[in-house]
């Protein structure tokens, strides 16, 4: 039988097992190699970072970067509503450039975005946040130059969709793109000043009246606006929406929010062309813009004229400005046409503003149709 071993006392501590002569040994040399380990990879990483530095300060000087030509740029809010396309990647250094006109000239050179950032900070003090959407935001900023108030729109680069090539081939975001068409010596159209391309970021310099205010707040101030106030700013984003169609832009995206009155001079501006795209004679089977402004076929066919569907959205404009709130929100059924307007309003008003939101396409005016308007022309009923 083999021999058992002692059971220790109770209350008494268990004898710890003494290490053996190998455990001594590598106890005793683990410092030793640790140490060894250390300074051989301090000594690689040395000599790595010397072969480094010589192919470095051998390597050639790279060749100087050639100008670049500059470009322009577009304007501001957007609501959560707002829906967008796809799109392609663009370039990814920091780009400037600059529209002609009362905006500073921009440097045409290729600067790195620290230093582009940093010469856009010196040239304007940035204030206060006027407006974030899902797309973007907006600040009020004043340009040191001379003071004059402009307004500043940050868009991330991921959030752009659409890309285009400027006249002068610089690519640019499609927003630019367009802006660059209409709004140049036009003054029904916001002015783009400077643009710039960084890694992670589109920023516009826009024009912004030292006393303004978009038409929705315009609106609410007031309650509703007489039949007259109402003619001169709708007159004047007609001519706007004329303007841009003739130059082949179809801007998709009317609404208060997107238009700015200038308090001073009683100046209406379309602003924003985020959703804005070419102007085509066939019918558009992507949506863009704000849904509750969106045309009853697109909600129940899926598709939509370009200038149908801007007169649906002038109409649902024109109700805004006289009535002092959107004809179809809070469940009102939209596909059955319902649509209530006070008796104070020239029966010329309510035809108008009736012609615009008939429920088949072909029944609304078309945009010269409503500059022959009577109301609109302000002719006084026989």
């Amino acid at each position: 039988m083999p021999p058992t071993r002692p059971r220790p006392q109770e209350g008494l501590p268990r004898p710890r097992p003494r290490p053996s002569r190998r455990g001594l040994a590598s106890a005793r040399l683990w410092p030793y190699w640790r140490w060894r380990c250390w300074a051989g990879i301090s000594a690689w990483g040395r000599g790595g970072i010397a072969a480094l530095w010589l192919r470095l300060a051998r390597a050639p000087a790279p060749a100087p970067t050639q100008a670049r030509p500059a470009g322009p740029e577009p304007p501001v809010s957007r609501s959560k509503e707002r829906t967008s396309g796809d799109g392609r990647p663009g370039a990814v250094e920091g780009r400037s450039g600059a529209v002609a006109g009362p905006g500073p000239s921009a440097d045409s050179r290729v600067p790195p975005a620290g230093k582009a950032q940093e010469a856009l900070l010196q040239r304007y003090r940035v204030g206060s946040l006027l407006g974030r959407g899902g797309f973007g935001s907006v600040f009020s900023a004043t340009r040191l130059s001379d003071g004059a108030p402009v307004a500043i729109k940050r868009v991330p680069r991921n959030r752009i969709r659409h890309w285009d090539e400027l006249p002068d081939g610089t690519s640019a975001p499609l927003e630019i793109v367009l802006l660059a068409k209409v709004s140049s010596g036009f003054p029904g159209v916001v002015q783009l000043l400077e643009w710039l391309e960084l890694p992670n970021n589109i920023v516009m310099v826009l024009e912004r009246p030292e006393q303004c205010q978009d038409l929705l707040r315009f609106i609410r101030a007031r309650g509703f606006l007489c039949e007259e106030v109402a003619r001169e700013l709708f007159r004047q984003v007609l001519e706007a929406v004329r303007h841009c169609t003739s130059c082949g832009v179809l801007h998709r995206d009317i609404k208060p929010e997107n238009i700015l009155v200038d308090l001073a001079s009683g100046q209406a501006k379309l602003i924003d062309f985020g959703c804005g795209t070419y102007l085509q004679d066939t019918a558009y089977t992507y949506f863009a813009g704000t849904l509750s402004y969106s045309p009853p076929e697109w909600t129940r066919l899926g598709w939509y004229h370009g200038e149908a569907a801007t007169i649906w959205t002038l109409g649902i404009l024109l109700h805004q400005m006289v009535c002092g709130k959107h004809p179809f929100r809070r469940g009102r059924n939209i596909s059955r046409g319902q649509l209530s307007l006070p008796p104070r309003l020239s029966q010329a008003c309510q035809d108008l503003i009736r012609r615009c939101l008939s429920m088949h396409f072909l029944d609304r005016p078309s945009l010269e149709d409503l500059f022959c308007d009577p109301w609109v022309q302000g002719i006084p009923p026989p």
